[in-house]
């Protein structure tokens, strides 16, 4: 791989997803905000500067080395956004709903993508520029429901773990809380054996059907 197709790659696929990373953290931090806790604004995380979100190995070093050699796996994460739960009047309630704001912010980006390559494919199919720009927006798509359902697998200290503990017993979540490491060992394990390729499967049904109602809302069948 040469230096410019490296170069196309980042552009199509780093991009995109750096983007993506900070949108979903930013979420997080603005719904905390609005539940009453302003832990994240305090310490300038409610930004979309990727430097103030980065983890150095999950944001860059682990992602860019997956385009450079070209792995099977691409791969990253953000440093989570910071909430203080006394903050929160109703903490079990609220953080329901601080977790599920990264989730759905992805998928909200997702159908904006969908939007937009319908208005591409309607108005300016023929334009030199559709190609490329329809890549990084499918690019974009793709990993924005990549994101989404990842962080919905039920395990802390995903999401998903978060999401689920609103209908968990008190004490039973806080002894997964308490494991997390233990989670956290699982999930790198199963990103490192590539069990996750699994979440292609509603991560393309997904697109697929994204897709399709963006472009028959343009009239494009």
């Amino acid at each position: 791989m040469d230096i410019a197709e490296i170069g196309a790659k980042i552009g199509i696929y780093f991009i995109p997803f750096l983007f993506a990373l900070c949108f979903h953290e930013f979420a997080h931090g603005w719904v905390a905000r609005l539940r009453g806790d302003n832990t994240a604004e305090q310490m300038g995380r409610l930004s979309m500067n990727p430097l103030v979100h980065m983890d150095m190995i999950g944001t860059f070093i682990l992602p860019l080395v997956s385009i450079v050699l070209a792995t099977p796996i691409f791969f990253g994460w953000a440093k989570p956004v910071p909430v203080n739960s006394r903050n929160l009047k109703n903490p079990r309630v609220d953080m329901f709903w601080i977790a599920l704001a990264g989730p759905l912010s992805n998928i909200l980006l997702a159908i904006i993508a969908a939007f937009l390559i319908g208005f591409l494919a309607k108005f300016y199919a023929a334009g030199i520029y559709f190609k490329p720009v329809f890549e990084i927006l499918k690019a974009f798509l793709m990993t924005n429901l990549f994101l989404a359902f990842f962080n919905m697998i039920p395990l802390h200290p995903l999401d998903g773990g978060k999401v689920l503990a609103r209908f968990l017993p008190a004490q039973l979540n806080y002894k997964l809380e308490q494991n997390e490491q233990i989670t956290s060992m699982i999930l790198m394990g199963l990103v490192l054996t590539g069990a996750l390729r699994i979440l292609a499967i509603p991560v393309f049904w997904s697109a697929q059907n994204l897709l399709t109602l963006a472009l028959a809302g343009f009239g494009i069948s």
